[in-house]
């Protein structure tokens, strides 16, 4: 049940000025995401949280498949399913050609099922420890540190609680699984 419903058309031109920015340039999705509409009912908020998205998403550091599964780790733990379902078909499945087991894992299972390779696991581990403790175990720094940077290790870390973020405003206003994503195992 929705609780804070998005948006709808027609929007002010400063409105939609603002909702194109957050769309991916050249999307076929023609509306708006229902999450960037409830965001837009505070222009002032949404316009502040903006660089921080457009920065893990569009210059990030971190591989595509890294920050995807850490998205999709994070935000299955979190319980939004809308925001998983929209990067699995948006990002992970076109771009990572992740297989059924793998998305399903990242919904349902663990790093240690046998679909991910051992950086694979690493990267989930650090969303499951910082989805469970809020810090990422010695351990797992450790492991992270054998090809990542402390700007790596700060950027995963701040990419999995900017989608704790939305995952909560997806949470708290209720938001239905956009009608072209995928759906979130049961």
């Amino acid at each position: 049940m929705v609780r804070i419903a998005p948006l709808q058309p027609p929007y002010s031109e400063s409105t939609a000025d603002m909702l194109a920015k957050w769309m991916p340039p050249g999307s076929a999705v023609s509306e708006p995401l229902a999450l960037f509409r409830v965001l837009a009912r505070h222009p002032d908020l949404m316009g502040r949280m903006r660089p921080l998205g457009a920065g893990l998403l569009g210059k990030p550091q971190l591989t595509v498949r890294e920050r995807e599964l850490l998205i999709a780790r994070t935000t299955a733990r979190c319980g939004a399913g809308y925001e998983w379902g929209v990067h699995i078909t948006a990002f992970a499945r076109p771009l990572l050609g992740l297989k059924d087991d793998q998305v399903r894992s990242t919904a349902t299972g663990s790093p240690l099922d046998d679909v991910w390779d051992s950086r694979d696991r690493v990267v989930l581990t650090l969303a499951d420890e910082m989805f469970d403790a809020c810090t990422v175990s010695d351990r797992t720094l450790a492991a992270l540190r054998t090809e990542w940077s402390d700007e790596l290790v700060l950027e995963a870390v701040i990419c999995c609680g900017w989608y704790r973020l939305l995952a909560g405003v997806i949470n708290a206003a209720g938001l239905d699984p956009e009608p072209w994503a995928e759906a979130f195992p049961a």
